[in-house]
């Protein structure tokens, strides 16, 4: 557990401490939430507004996910490798299933810290939502999946994209490319059907909707993702990225450092 603490803390650490992180996770979805709140709810009924703000919120909240996870971690990797510590560790006894570990716990822990802050600006700013108790945990299961799909597309960035700037940016891109054509950023219904049909076979994007179905309605998520095989779909493919990101990093990153 040494290993894993040591590598925990000290990515947290290197989260917090690093500018352009914590603009792209934390500062950027905010901003988001503060103009979608008060510009895209005009003409719109008032018993709806705080729906309409509720569904803005967890959108900008998986995107602060999507950002901790496709760029933050691979910029770390990055980081490490620039800096010779993973040639350090690999002449150690320790295995990469530890130090992958440490870095995927400091990834949670920073993706929770911006998800509670992304959506305490959204309540602030009058987010509305409507839930049970079994659609909360359901939600807080497919923010886990965005964060081990997120994850596997950072590992494989951190992978073979070997400097720290051009790590960090490539996982930036991918995370507003994919969430503006997949209708995390803008309703499943104003997409065209090839961008419907890559909204559902995209995890985060349909990890979102689902989400969106539990905590506010299926008006606002567009369609109804919990199907058994589109529910299926989802974690499976979450999964496999993650899987994918696991087998890339430690065949590659780690031994070759």
């Amino acid at each position: 557990m040494g290993q894993i603490t040591a590598t925990l803390n000290k990515t947290i650490k290197e989260f917090l401490r690093q500018k352009t992180i914590l603009f792209w996770t934390i500062a950027w979805p905010i901003i988001w939430v503060l103009i979608g709140s008060f510009s895209f709810t005009e003409n719109v009924p008032s018993e709806g507004i705080p729906y309409i703000k509720g569904a803005i919120t967890i959108s900008m909240t998986v995107f602060a996910l999507m950002t901790a996870g496709m760029a933050n971690l691979p910029g770390n990797i990055a980081e490490d490798r620039e800096r010779g510590l993973l040639t350090k560790l690999m002449s150690m006894p320790i295995r990469p299933w530890r130090d992958l570990v440490g870095r995927i716990l400091a990834l949670l822990a920073f993706s929770s810290l911006a998800a509670i802050s992304v959506v305490f600006v959204g309540y602030i700013c009058g987010a509305g939502f409507s839930f049970t108790m079994i659609g909360f945990l359901q939600s807080i299961g497919f923010l886990l999946l965005i964060s081990f799909a997120s994850a596997g597309i950072g590992m494989l960035i951190g992978t073979f994209v070997k400097h720290v700037h051009g790590a960090i940016m490539s996982g930036v891109g991918i995370a507003v490319v994919t969430a503006a054509l997949s209708g995390v950023m803008a309703p499943y219904s104003s997409l065209p059907w090839v961008l419907q049909s890559f909204a559902r076979i995209y995890p985060v994007s349909s990890a979102n909707s689902s989400i969106t179905y539990l905590l506010v309605g299926e008006a606002y998520a567009g369609y109804s993702p919990l199907s058994e095989s589109q529910a299926a779909l989802t974690i499976g493919v979450s999964l496999l990225l993650f899987v994918a990101g696991l087998i890339a990093y430690s065949r590659f990153c780690w031994r070759k450092g």
